[in-house]
């Protein structure tokens, strides 16, 4: 478990250590996503950076409040709930599916055989 679903409020992150990866868990309005803590632009720590929006496209606003996380290192936005850059659609970083049961946050992380966390 990475933490009970109440632990984690709307717009909060969790980064925890499974299999040997640091990931980063986000409530984003009450859906949990899970994304691997390394930009894909030069390896920063993405999930430590700012949850944000974005410039929406054609309005040149503001938008997406706290659907973004943006990569303390270089500025690169992602798509929390995706993992799709925003200036660019082809690079992604790695999201993990989230699984709530029973109140409990866990993440599905290959090579292991259930849904799992543990805090860092």
């Amino acid at each position: 478990m990475v933490c009970r679903a109440s632990e984690l409020a709307p717009g909060e992150r969790r980064i925890v250590r499974l299999g040997g990866r640091s990931i980063g868990v986000f409530n984003v309005g009450g859906s949990f996503y899970a994304l691997h803590n390394g930009c894909p632009h030069k390896g920063g720590a993405l999930c430590e950076g700012p949850i944000c929006g974005t410039t929406v496209d054609a309005s040149f606003g503001y938008g997406r409040d706290g659907e973004i996380v943006r990569c303390a290192w270089h500025g690169w936005e992602f798509d929390i709930a995706t993992g799709v850059a925003i200036a660019d659609p082809a690079v992604r970083a790695r999201t993990y599916p989230v699984v709530v049961e029973d109140g409990q946050v866990m993440v599905v992380v290959p090579g292991t055989t259930r849904a799992r966390g543990v805090r860092r």
